[in-house]
């Protein structure tokens, strides 16, 4: 497969979630970038990078959770808990 940079550098068009949030590419959320312009440099990167790191996240988050973590609180158990006060 031939690697064309205006097709791996200009990523599919944003879809608004949220006021703050964005998605480009399938389950993958973004913060808008409009709302980040003013402090953080926005970079253009391959948009196969992207789907990379999106890939990688799950193996990320277990060498944490092996290395640094005793405990794991589930995101459904801290919501159960702000519902609970």
């Amino acid at each position: 497969m031939a690697y064309r940079y205006d097709e791996q550098s200009t990523p599919p068009a944003a879809e608004q979630v949220t006021d703050v949030a964005i998605t480009r590419f399938e389950h993958v959320f973004e913060v808008d970038p409009r709302l980040m312009a003013e402090h953080v440099t926005q970079q253009t990167f391959p948009n196969w990078d992207t789907l990379r790191i999106v890939r990688s996240r799950t193996d990320h988050l277990a060498w944490m959770h092996a290395h640094w973590c005793t405990t794991v609180v589930s995101g459904e158990e801290l919501l159960a808990e702000l519902d609970a006060e």
